[in-house]
């Protein structure tokens, strides 16, 4: 049987950006299990499940998986898996990836080795691509140098901070993605002229945003001849 492994954020994760690939994968067989940087449930950012925000189909959807997905509610801790145990790896993005896995030592060593390994697959998705930026190869470089990849854009983030970098909730991101991965020297393209963007380089499958996660899922599909 195929295996997911899917790495959440405790301090707020897209709803749309998890459920869709997992529900995907799960409709395909694959047997997942979720993990979290501490091993506590991962959080939703309730603005993903706001049928203000996303639709009231959307918002329910969202809200029912996040509530009563057996995995979701029983995660396991980043420290306590292995990439090599799956055949991929995916990253959901939000926000509050920002606070936790990109800077979760335990994610980048899933993220670093789903990408060296043999046959896995990794996929990153919006906010979440940030842990390009401070993942490293076994060598010591930088894990998306010269990687194509697509990402959350400043353009958006521009549209959701205030002019002193503070989000709607109040708290001050800490650091745009788009700005992070270029230093990192990842090749940037989110494509914003595009509905949906999502980019393969080797084993690294990256993804824009919420609308983007269904073709993000099919791809890793693709990408895994499931």
């Amino acid at each position: 049987m195929s295996s997911a492994l899917f790495v959440v954020s405790e301090h707020g994760y897209w709803g749309e950006e998890c459920v869709e690939p997992l529900t995907t994968l799960d409709s395909e067989g694959f047997d997942i299990t979720v993990a979290t940087p501490s091993g506590d449930p991962p959080v939703l950012d309730e603005q993903s499940a706001d049928p203000e925000e996303v639709g009231e189909d959307t918002a329910e959807w969202v809200r029912d998986v996040h509530e009563n997905d057996d995995r979701l509610n029983d995660p396991t801790a980043t420290a306590r898996v292995e990439a090599a145990d799956y055949d991929a790896v995916v990253f959901p993005g939000g926000h509050g990836t920002a606070w936790d896995v990109n800077q979760d030592r335990d994610a980048r060593r899933l993220l670093r080795n789903a990408v060296a390994g043999d046959s896995e697959k990794a996929l990153v998705v919006c906010h979440a691509v940030g842990i390009l930026a401070w993942t490293r190869n076994d060598d010591g470089g930088h894990l998306v140098d010269g990687r194509a990849v697509t990402g959350f854009p400043n353009e958006w983030e521009d549209g959701i901070v205030d002019g002193d970098g503070v989000m709607p909730d109040g708290r001050k991101l800490p650091y745009w993605v788009e700005d992070e991965v270029v230093a990192a020297g990842g090749d940037w393209d989110a494509e914003l002229d595009s509905d949906t963007s999502v980019t393969v380089d080797g084993d690294l499958v990256t993804a824009r945003g919420p609308e983007s996660s269904a073709a993000a899922a099919r791809t890793l599909l693709d990408e895994l001849d499931a």
